[in-house]
């Protein structure tokens, strides 16, 4: 008896298995997100090929890549020597040119001292001039000074415009009047007022003249031809 109470005695139960069976597993409910949009998955290679990938296909013959670079470089080169040859002859076009005109200010200073050694001459007295005269040394002294001073200004560069009789230019003249003259043809330089200077091909000083206009035109001769119907003088009786 005792062994059949034992076999019928229920089983001792944890306090875990005495929980709810609401706490047992429960299924996976499949319908749980069958609310969310599903994305749709894209395999890497799935992409669009672009216009580089074509270009990266397409083969590239090594000659003709070659050919390309050799242009390029070839090219690039010609600039470079063009640019150099360009710097040099700046180079020397300036250096001729410092040469020519590094004494333009102080020969314009200089004009003023020829100008007062050609006034001090021109208003000698012609007496003074004479042989006999004792001043004569020392004009003769001072047109040597003034001869002397124009030979070291020619020696740099420095040459004088006297354009009397020449044609009126107007980029070395300096028209101060104009007045009739006969003898010289109208547009030409009658006197000079003022000799001018030039540099190399630069114009210091302008020549300030006056220009001819010109003679007055001579009447034309009239010949008359004697009337047919007149009878010489004393023919008539």
């Amino acid at each position: 008896m005792a062994n059949e109470q034992t076999d019928t005695a229920p089983e001792a139960t944890t306090p875990e298995e005495k929980q709810s069976p609401q706490t047992a597993e429960q299924p996976e409910d499949s319908d749980a997100g069958a609310g969310a949009p599903e994305t749709p998955e894209t395999p890497e290679d799935s992409e669009a090929p672009t216009a580089w990938d074509a270009v990266d296909e397409e083969p590239v013959d090594p000659l003709e890549k070659l050919q390309l670079e050799n242009a390029a470089l070839r090219d690039r080169l010609l600039r470079a020597l063009a640019e150099v040859e360009n710097t040099r002859r700046r180079a020397e076009r300036n250096i001729i040119e410092t040469r020519a005109y590094a004494v333009t200010g102080f020969a314009r200073d200089m004009l003023n001292v020829v100008d007062n050694l050609r006034r001090a001459l021109d208003n000698i007295p012609g007496e003074f001039a004479l042989e006999n005269h004792p001043l004569k040394p020392f004009i003769d002294g001072v047109e040597l000074t003034e001869r002397d001073l124009l030979q070291t200004l020619e020696r740099h560069g420095v040459r004088k415009i006297d354009p009397l009789g020449e044609r009126f230019d107007p980029h070395l003249h300096q028209a101060v009047f104009e007045m009739p003259d006969a003898k010289i043809p109208a547009g030409h330089v009658a006197v000079v007022v003022q000799p001018g200077f030039s540099i190399g091909d630069r114009v210091l000083r302008p020549a300030m003249v006056g220009v001819s206009k010109g003679g007055a035109a001579a009447a034309p001769e009239v010949v008359r031809a004697a009337d047919p119907q007149t009878p010489p003088d004393g023919a008539g009786g």
